[in-house]
């Protein structure tokens, strides 16, 4: 097992990471920009080190820094938390050439899962059921596009083989905007991932966005951790998850789970990943595979007694896993809601000094949050500051917890997210579980008309 970790990341993730170290009897280094000096973690840590100013560019996507960070140090393996550089092939190449550990997947795996196009062909390769779509990248000739078009049926999807966080992607419903949209989202795809490649999918009008927690080591063997909905959503970024998903049958969720686990051991990825399906109809359809730990990995971790956190180390400090798939069973039910500092209806952000903080606490509920009363939430990263997760033996009791839980938090200072959720938590429609990806954001257009 290590001895020493650096951390290259920041906020509640840095500190998720750090905790999980700490249990393991791991050391710790955190690496921070100028404008994270007073963080929570970079406190507690064994040793931080400042590897530049605020913008990221500048620092948590410094690989020079980092990987300097590790050498002065003596750390003997890199964990990238999500975000900045934890989906980054040469990141990985990097670290590992470095003669560090990188706490992931190998960088072929990266690249490959990166790259929508070629993930969509191992994976139907794999049994595990894809969109219907272009056999590849989209070629040139535009007659040829239509053709693509017309065989799929409309509405489709142009979406950038190297996008990601729901960028590069323009919905077509008629042939006659079909060339323009091609030619958008191919300029859009050059300048956000320095690869104009696109495809097309066939566009699905009221899916439930559900995914597969994957785990696999280094010698072959995989098992996944159930599914966890995350349907409620916003621009493609997620506001609320939930695990198990409603209305999912034992028996859906095994054949789903074991294509997953066979596509894993194809592949021979090692680490934790999801597998992210679209669900329309009792049909799953694979959109992408994440190569990293989650956001809402918590509620995978409430139901399963599973830390994927030190799973993770584990598995990249070479040990096999611990648990087989009988071993995991899902028990009760968990729901996470993601704490922005933001405007809850505008979601203009919100930055500034958290004038006093009270958590919510009792029964079932779980706070990840590096923020205290004092701290100043910064303008340059995300606005994501903390994740509230409940837990129950039913749906119906989780969700009552995180209401209470979420009237009880105060952030004095800044604007937060709370009220949005506290609504959600009441709607007839989110209560009654399987809204499509789309519901928030009718629900916000609908009552943005009526305040007009």
């Amino acid at each position: 097992m290590f001895e020493k970790i650096l951390i290259a990341n920041r906020g509640e993730i840095a500190l998720r990471i750090q905790r999980a170290c700490r249990e393991m009897g791991i050391r710790t280094v955190v690496v921070y920009s100028e404008a994270d000096t007073e963080a929570k973690y970079v406190k507690l840590a064994d040793e931080s080190v400042c590897i530049g100013p605020a913008p990221a560019q500048q620092s948590y996507l410094n690989i020079p820094a980092i990987i300097s960070a590790a050498e002065v140090t003596d750390a003997e393996a890199i964990h990238p938390g999500y975000g900045f550089l934890s989906e980054n092939a040469d990141f990985a190449e990097r670290v590992e050439s470095s003669g560090f550990v990188f706490i992931g997947p190998r960088p072929e795996n990266i690249r490959l899962m990166g790259d929508k196009v070629s993930a969509r062909a191992v994976m139907g390769k794999a049994g595990v059921p894809i969109v219907p779509g272009s056999d590849g990248v989209l070629p040139e000739d535009p007659k040829e596009i239509t053709r693509i078009a017309r065989r799929i049926g409309y509405p489709v999807l142009i979406k950038a083989s190297g996008g990601g966080g729901g960028r590069g992607m323009r919905v077509v419903h008629t042939e006659a905007a079909l060339q323009n949209a091609v030619v958008m989202t191919r300029s859009e795809a050059q300048a956000a991932f320095a690869n104009p490649a696109v495809y097309m999918e066939k566009y699905l009008e009221n899916p439930r966005h559900i995914e597969f927690q994957i785990l696999t080591d280094a010698h072959r063997n995989a098992i996944h951790l159930g599914e966890r909905d995350c349907s409620l959503q916003r621009r493609h970024q997620k506001v609320m998850e939930e695990a198990p998903a409603p209305e999912l049958t034992q028996r859906v969720r095994e054949r789903i789970g074991e294509r997953c686990v066979d596509a894993c051991k194809r592949i021979n990825f090692r680490g934790v990943g999801t597998f992210e399906f679209l669900f329309e109809n009792g049909e799953f359809y694979f959109i992408e595979m994440n190569t990293r730990i989650q956001v809402e990995h918590p509620v995978t971790e409430m139901i399963t007694g599973v830390d994927l956190v030190q799973e993770q180390i584990r598995v990249a400090a070479g040990e096999k896993l611990r648990q087989r798939q009988k071993d995991i069973v899902l028990r009760g039910h968990a729901i996470e809601c993601r704490i922005n500092a933001e405007d809850p209806y505008r979601f203009t952000p919100s930055p500034g000094k958290i004038l006093s903080y009270h958590p919510p606490g009792g029964p079932g509920i779980r706070v990840d949050t590096h923020v205290y009363a004092g701290y100043t939430v910064p303008p340059f990263y995300d606005s994501m500051i903390g994740k509230v997760i409940a837990y129950g033996g039913t749906r119906d009791q989780a969700i009552r917890r995180m209401r209470v839980a979420l009237s009880e938090m105060a952030l004095d200072g800044i604007q937060t997210n709370i009220p949005l959720h506290l609504e959600l938590l009441h709607d007839v429609n989110v209560l009654r579980g399987g809204v499509s990806i789309h519901y928030l954001e009718q629900k916000l257009a609908l009552e943005q008309k009526k305040r007009k």
